[in-house]
């Protein structure tokens, strides 16, 4: 009950910054509270799902590219603090996605930093501008509740901001 009231609270919380702020001034096209706009994630083994088929698990999404200092000063903190905490639960799921790149360099990219979270692959960038302007830039974390819908969002890397969704990603896996 305690843990319940708990993660309703951070849910509404972050409703209500996603309100006074809602995107628009950091490029998202979506908001908290908005169902995740589905599309078919491709992995680099040359598999697919759509997002959709993760109903049920808690989602980070994580948009990133080889190109970006910012993405590759976060990503050992998602790898460290997100996939090795959680990577073996079978209710959460972690995709990076990488922005316009092909197979070779987002393979390269993931043992450069190095990640064992799938990166998946975002030749067109139509996955990243169902969530983003055109214009918008990478290193993007979009947190997705059980039941499909968006919960958090983050822009760049600040540390303050990172502990945040680590606690709204602890509660909704514990819940």
């Amino acid at each position: 009950m305690k843990r319940t009231l708990i993660f309703t609270c951070i849910i509404a919380l972050t409703a209500l910054v996603a309100c006074t702020d809602n995107g628009d001034t950091r490029g998202y096209i979506v908001k908290a509270g908005d169902e995740a706009p589905n599309f078919t994630i491709r992995y680099l083994d040359g598999t697919t799902a759509e997002l959709t088929d993760l109903r049920g698990k808690v989602v980070m999404l994580q948009f990133t590219a080889s190109w970006c200092g910012v993405c590759r000063k976060e990503m050992p903190y998602i790898e460290r603090d997100i996939w090795q905490q959680y990577k073996d639960r079978p209710d959460f799921a972690l995709i990076g996605i990488d922005y316009k790149e092909s197979a070779d360099i987002t393979r390269q990219f993931a043992e450069a930093i190095p990640v064992t979270y799938p990166l998946t692959l975002d030749e067109s960038g139509d996955a990243f501008h169902r969530y983003a302007a055109k214009d918008a830039g990478v290193t993007r974390n979009v947190i997705i509740d059980r039941h499909g819908r968006i919960v958090f969002l983050t822009r760049l890397y600040d540390e303050e901001e990172f502990a945040e969704m680590l606690r709204v990603i602890d509660a909704m896996v514990n819940d």
